[in-house]
């Protein structure tokens, strides 16, 4: 079963929301790093999940994406699609993991993430 590891906050003003989310939430907020603010939302022995908040790309300007860790983000992805899904960024390679962002089949926007 595939859990939600986290959620990313879209914003064409990412700085104005991390400001807001830290100052109203207390979450703390790191550095920038590629345009994605990392995101504490509490201690990690309290139930919930962190985050980030990004500058959202022209396709997904502002808007809340959950983040969907899985086996196999390959086959998660040809599964998506079988399913109605639509794929709006393919898998990006990162240092640790592999991420891709789909659109659900009524619109919401979700991202796969898979360890190496």
């Amino acid at each position: 079963m595939a859990r939600v590891i986290g959620f990313e906050l879209s914003s064409q003003d990412p700085g104005k929301a991390a400001s807001f989310y830290g100052n109203v939430f207390g979450w703390e907020v790191s550095e920038a790093n590629w345009d994605y603010w990392s995101v504490k939302t509490g201690a990690e022995d309290e139930v919930g999940i962190d985050g980030g908040i990004s500058k959202g790309p022209s396709d997904f300007p502002h808007g809340t994406r959950i983040q969907i860790e899985v086996e196999s983000i390959d086959d998660a992805i040809t599964k998506a699609q079988e399913n109605g899904a639509m794929v709006v960024r393919k898998k990006m390679v990162f240092d640790e993991f592999y991420l891709a962002y789909l659109v659900d089949p009524v619109g919401n926007g979700i991202g796969l993430y898979q360890r190496k």
